[in-house]
């Protein structure tokens, strides 16, 4: 069963389905938050001026998490031009690939923004990351999106920064199938997946508990959260050519690649071991964004993931290699 108007199908997704009129439930689920969203960009103004107001006088007003991939990126470069004084947060998890490290300095730089990175113990979070895998959860990015949003959170604490700027976004990321992927922020299921397959006593690495969020939401504790690119017509094609032509910024080839481990988990791990394409999510989202046809999706959806053989034997390898599995 397919849709008619993105590339989601019933293969591998359990939820999914389709109306009267072949439209999939994603489509029609989005259809209300395109609506909010015009609502939400004429506000864009107002709420870039409301958060550099609530900031004089400390030091940053406001904090943004950057990979080094498409959406931080540009979230960077709005709050550039618009004066804004962010404290950048890079999570270093030991698979950052040179290029995301280049990407990133190309537009800190030349604004002058402060950026903290965090660099966890590796033989704690490669333990973490393995017991993962050996559990078959499919959402193996947990440990990563755990740690870099608690890392977020305690940050904007210590500095005392009212708002966190979010690369969450409607235009790129809608209609993800919920059976592949699992809530980022629940560490008892990741303690309990390590005391099951971990070997490695994990004593660092940065934890947000359901509870502490819980707290931290009933009174009104720590940042609030914003994700701007809703705030901002944001088209990731557009996006693209602002930053490479104004920071030399560069491609890495699929969304989030710009973390090896996560390129090789949504090139080979997710399609070899769970059937599952994260390609036509993406692709689908930027059709309903209305950045691609469907035609030209399904073109681009038909060609391999890696390369070459070569390329993904090399892929296989140093992950392997990295990951080290006894």
């Amino acid at each position: 069963m397919d849709c008619s108007i993105c590339l989601q199908t019933s293969d591998s997704d359990p939820d999914f389905s389709v109306d009267e009129q072949g439209v999939c439930v994603y489509c029609n689920d989005v259809k209300p938050r395109y609506d909010e969203m015009r609502v939400q960009q004429s506000q864009y103004t107002d709420i870039m001026s409301k958060i550099k107001s609530d900031g004089v006088g400390k030091k940053y007003d406001c904090l943004i998490g950057m990979s080094g991939g498409v959406d931080s990126s540009f979230i960077a470069h709005l709050c550039g031009i618009e004066g804004m004084r962010p404290l950048v947060v890079h999570f270093d998890n030991g698979w950052n690939s040179e290029l995301a490290v280049s990407n990133i300095n190309n537009i800190i730089e030349p604004y002058g923004f402060d950026l903290e990175t965090l660099v966890v113990d590796w033989e704690e979070f490669a333990d973490l990351q393995r017991a993962l895998i050996k559990s078959s959860v499919i959402d193996i990015e947990m440990a990563s999106d755990h740690a870099i949003y608690a890392t977020m959170i305690r940050l904007a604490k210590t500095h005392n920064i009212g708002y966190l700027l979010s690369g969450a976004n409607i235009a790129t990321e809608s209609g993800m199938p919920p059976s592949w992927s699992w809530r980022k922020g629940d560490w008892v299921n990741m303690r309990n997946i390590h005391k099951l397959f971990g070997s490695v006593r994990i004593k660092t690495f940065p934890v947000y508990s359901s509870f502490r969020q819980f707290i931290d939401k009933f009174f009104n504790l720590g940042p609030k959260r914003i994700d701007i690119l809703d705030y901002y017509p944001f088209k990731k094609g557009l996006a693209l050519d602002v930053l490479q032509e104004k920071y030399d910024w560069r491609e890495y080839g699929g969304k989030h690649y710009e973390s090896l481990f996560t390129a090789f988990y949504q090139a080979y791990i997710l399609p070899k071991k769970f059937g599952v394409d994260k390609r036509i999510s993406h692709l689908s989202s930027l059709i309903r964004n209305g950045e691609i046809s469907r035609a030209d999706a399904l073109v681009e959806l038909s060609a391999p993931i890696f390369p070459t053989d070569r390329k993904m034997q090399q892929d296989k390898e140093y992950f392997c290699k990295n990951i080290i599995f006894d």
